[in-house]
């Protein structure tokens, strides 16, 4: 069990920029991050650029994954209906370029949430309709219909996360997840409109090897996602899995390449990077304009 972080995983704390006026403006209008929820490392960067992820149905997911933070439990089919308008509004104060909407995992609900974040969207788009925005998503279990909610939003970018490699799936990811899953998720999404673009993530140094990276990401890029990105994983509390390996920067480089080769728009690979990092940087390099 890795027990020190390297330098270079140390995070240095700034509360300038636009940090603060971010923060305020998601507690005045009662919203979620997984900024905050999920512990990222990268909180503070991103805020202090007027950007961030925010998580909506709620802050308890369904699904105990061995390796995020956030709270589990059964919300018990409890939405909050306004939701969708109080997001677009908080968005519009922000006056944000790219929103990620993310959410947890409702296996409570018959359609795992969709038809509320497909609302989300549409809001947003309606009161900011210069947003980009990037939906986040579980994997709906499988359902077809769920999926065809999001994607038929007026979204800009889908994205599901398979998290981690086909061998390591059953040990870091909830039973109810699955690694074919994902992909099925990610390849009709795909096949339902193909002006979108489509994302996923892989957390490393959980134990895979270079020869699984590799070929997730080729699985990836089969069902024909475009972009990716790959992180290091951090243990958020003693009770989640161990670090198993601090994958090297040196590393991330030769997988960002690697993966370039294999034909995915744009890339993000390295210690800190998140799924929703620097989404708006992502996206503006996926379409040629870095």
């Amino acid at each position: 069990m890795m027990e020190k972080k390297p330098e270079w995983l140390k995070v240095r704390l700034n509360t300038e920029g636009k940090f603060t006026d971010v923060k305020q403006i998601l507690r005045n209008h009662n919203l979620y991050t997984v900024c905050e929820e999920a512990r990222c490392p990268n909180v503070y960067e991103c805020w202090g650029h007027g950007t961030a992820t925010i998580m909506i149905l709620g802050d308890v997911c369904t699904r105990g994954c061995r390796f995020c933070a956030v709270k589990t439990g059964n919300p018990g089919g409890k939405v909050d209906p306004d939701e969708p308008m109080k997001v677009a509004k908080a968005i519009s104060k922000l006056n944000l370029k790219y929103v990620v909407l993310t959410m947890v995992d409702r296996d409570d609900l018959p359609d795992g949430g969709a038809k509320h974040v497909a609302k989300t969207v549409l809001y947003i788009k309606t009161l900011r309709p210069d947003v980009k925005v990037e939906a986040l998503v579980g994997d709906f279990q499988g359902k077809r219909e769920s999926i065809e909610e999001v994607v038929f939003s007026p979204l800009d970018v889908f994205a599901h996360n398979v998290e981690t490699v086909r061998r390591l799936t059953p040990k870091v990811r909830d039973r109810r997840a699955s690694y074919e899953q994902s992909l099925f998720v990610l390849e009709y999404a795909k096949s339902l409109r193909k002006d979108i673009y489509t994302k996923s993530s892989i957390m490393v140094g959980l134990g895979e090897t270079e020869e699984e990276v590799l070929s997730t990401l080729k699985d990836l890029r089969d069902v024909g996602v475009d972009i990716v990105t790959i992180g290091q994983y951090l243990r958020p509390t003693p009770k989640h899995l161990p670090v198993v390996e601090y994958v090297s920067p040196q590393k991330f480089n030769y997988y960002r390449e690697k993966a370039l080769e294999m034909g995915f728009k744009e890339v993000f690979s390295g210690p800190l990077v998140r799924s929703s990092y620097r989404a708006d940087k992502v996206f503006l390099n996926a379409n040629g304009n870095p």
